[in-house]
């Protein structure tokens, strides 16, 4: 009797320790998606220098991201400290300055990703060349290429290909024309003189 009572016992104890096991399982259960795949656009692909790159970013967790950039085929390397470049390529040692060169566009930054794992940065390169950005997520990554060109040559205003004439250049034509035509007024008149002398018969015997 006291046997039969002690499995009974033990029957309902694992009944009532199996119900919410049961109901935990009865819960609908959260559907478990596979992680969207990262992209990285730029916009506009190529820009001259001075122009800014847009770069773009989905697929990413809220958070963190880091950038890399590598940039290659720069045709307008700096040449080495303490000289400055001619013309023809060549190098001439050069005195310090009391100027600031302007700063280089970095190569290694982070951006932060919005709930919806989107990003939006703009980068101003501060070189030509192609311009490689890598963005790196933990092991999500993508990349994406740029290329900045030299900027642009200035052109006149309404496409003339003559330079501006100065105040200095333009006063010598000036002054020279100036005495030409004085002198050509001089002779004038005494060519008139002289043949009113002769008209008059005034002149030397």
């Amino acid at each position: 009797m006291r046997l039969s009572r002690i499995i009974m016992a033990f029957t309902v104890g694992l009944a009532v320790a199996a119900v919410p096991t049961a109901a935990g399982a009865a819960q609908p259960q959260p559907p478990v998606y596979p992680p969207t795949e990262v992209s990285l656009t730029i916009e506009p692909p190529t820009i001259f220098l001075g122009g800014t790159f847009t770069l773009t970013g989905t697929g990413f967790t809220p958070g963190e991201v880091r950038f890399d950039v590598e940039i290659s085929g720069n045709p307008n390397a700096a040449p080495a400290q303490g000289t400055v470049r001619r013309s023809d390529g060549s190098t001439v040692a050069m005195s310090a300055v009391a100027y600031q060169q302007p700063q280089p566009a970095p190569t290694a930054f982070t951006v932060t990703a919005r709930d919806d794992g989107t990003f939006t940065v703009t980068y101003k390169p501060s070189r030509t060349g192609r311009h490689h950005f890598t963005a790196t997520q933990g092991t999500r990554t993508d990349d994406a290429t740029g290329i900045v060109y030299p900027a642009r040559p200035h052109r006149p205003p309404h496409g003339g290909g003559n330079l501006p004439v100065t105040g200095d250049s333009l006063s010598t034509p000036v002054k020279l024309g100036g005495g030409l035509a004085g002198a050509g007024a001089v002779l004038v008149l005494l060519s008139l003189a002289w043949r009113r002398r002769g008209r008059f018969g005034i002149g030397s015997r």
